[in-house]
């Protein structure tokens, strides 16, 4: 099964698209993995892709679309992948579909995450981060143990200045004038799965198994098997 993950930030989509990846034994593949994976093997497309990372410029499209195509030929995916974070403009959701045909490949689902404003704001703003040891919290889903320090070394916890809500308000008004293309794209072509992302994970992967035909009262081990 080869499935795409949409959704705004907060929405949950890495969490989900690890819990896919165990269930239907196919690799979660994310944005960020395949930047770092491309540094760290060193080739040319790994020494560009380092440039722009190193000097916090976007990564430009023809240099994602040569990163894409590498990653998605790798053996393991063969049976299936799940892309995370990859497409999120209408010239790149155009890109994967032309990588894929080149291999004979098309995708199967693109999953939409939908999720309230106010929820977004809320998991988002409450993000805490350990300014010395990097450990993440968060002040209702998971607080420190002593409050506002960080349980590894103690060091007072700080909340970044993109995790204010006016900063991820603004943040996620940009991500809707941009993705709302993309997911009118797929959902032209019958592939848009749009499921309600609000709720305790348990329950969105509920909704996303059933909304690929999965039954998902069945044991995990069958469900791979299937």
């Amino acid at each position: 099964m080869r499935l795409v993950l949409l959704g705004p930030p907060g929405a949950g989509k890495g969490t989900q698209a690890r819990r896919l990846s165990g269930l239907l034994g196919v690799p979660h593949i994310s944005t960020g993995d395949m930047l770092r994976l491309a540094i760290a093997q060193g080739t040319d497309v790994g020494r560009a892709v380092r440039e722009f990372v190193e000097s916090g410029r976007l990564v430009p499209d023809e240099l994602m679309e040569e990163i894409v195509r590498i990653r998605l030929r790798q053996p393991d995916t063969g049976s299936g992948f799940i892309l995370d974070g990859y497409p999120r403009t209408l010239r790149q959701a155009e890109t994967l579909d032309r990588i894929l045909t080149e291999d004979g490949r098309r995708l199967d689902r693109v999953v939409l995450f939908r999720v309230d404003l106010n929820v977004l704001v809320d998991r988002l703003s409450g993000r805490l981060v350990c300014p010395t040891c990097g450990a993440n919290y968060h002040r209702k889903f998971h607080p420190p143990k002593d409050d506002l320090r960080c349980d590894r070394d103690g060091t007072p916890l700080v909340q970044r200045a993109d995790d204010r809500p006016e900063t991820i308000r603004s943040r996620l008004a940009g991500y809707a004038a941009q993705m709302e293309p993309v997911a009118d794209y797929y959902r032209r072509r019958s592939l848009l799965l749009e499921v309600d992302a609000g709720d305790a994970p348990d329950a969105v992967t509920d909704r996303i198994l059933r909304g690929l035909g999965i039954d998902s009262d069945r044991p995990f081990d069958e469900v791979r098997r299937a």
